[in-house]
């Protein structure tokens, strides 16, 4: 099943299923945002919006990304602030947006889907102000070296969405190439993951000139 298909039929169950990834998604994503200001933010990949009514929170405007229109409208039935724009986009071409119009890039369990972080990150420094922060969280590539992939249920049957490996080294390549600076990166684990490799891992970069 394509990545775009599979989350349109995962969107129905995708707030109710058990999953600690999610869940952990957003609690890192508060921990770490909760107190910045912003005055534009860009969300990529905003599913059914678990992150989104933090960002309308901390940004006066907030940009809302995803290639999947069953999700966005989740997203939408859920949120209804007015400082909130949704739109339907495949962040593997040109984002519709416009140069150094952005404080925060927000980017959540998106980039194990793109094969090429190249482009995402030339894009999040053509769209980021002066000292714009980009803040990724992501699968963490021990677990990912695992077989681990994005996966729902549905009928008893499991469906594995398709994933791209990234090493630690492939994400600060891509930022050096597009003159951003690593400035965090932390490695996370669910209270339920003792004893096994951290679930997620987090960065901020930083655009600087």
């Amino acid at each position: 099943m394509k990545t775009q298909e599979a989350y349109n039929h995962w969107s129905s169950t995708y707030d109710q299923d058990r999953n600690l990834t999610r869940d952990l998604d957003r609690t890192i994503t508060r921990n770490i945002l909760t107190n910045l200001r912003c005055k534009s933010v860009l969300e990529m990949g905003c599913g059914t919006g678990k992150n989104t009514a933090l960002l309308a929170e901390i940004g006066e405007q907030v940009l809302a990304f995803d290639f999947s229109q069953a999700m966005i409208e989740k997203a939408r039935q859920k949120l209804r602030a007015g400082n909130v724009s949704f739109v339907v986009t495949d962040l593997t071409q040109r984002w519709p947006c416009k140069e150094r119009a952005v404080d925060l890039i927000a980017c959540n369990l998106v980039l194990e889907h793109i094969r090429d972080l190249s482009l995402i990150f030339a894009e999040a420094d053509r769209v980021l102000v002066e000292g714009g922060q980009f803040f990724i969280c992501e699968l963490h590539p021990f677990r990912q070296y695992q077989g681990t992939k994005a996966n729902f249920q549905r009928d008893q049957q499991t469906t594995e969405i398709e994933a791209f490996v990234h090493h630690f080294s492939d994400f600060t390549a891509a930022a050096a190439d597009a003159g951003l600076s690593l400035t965090s990166v932390k490695e996370w684990w669910h209270e339920e993951d003792y004893g096994k490799p951290p679930r997620l891992v987090s960065f901020m970069f930083a655009r600087h000139g």
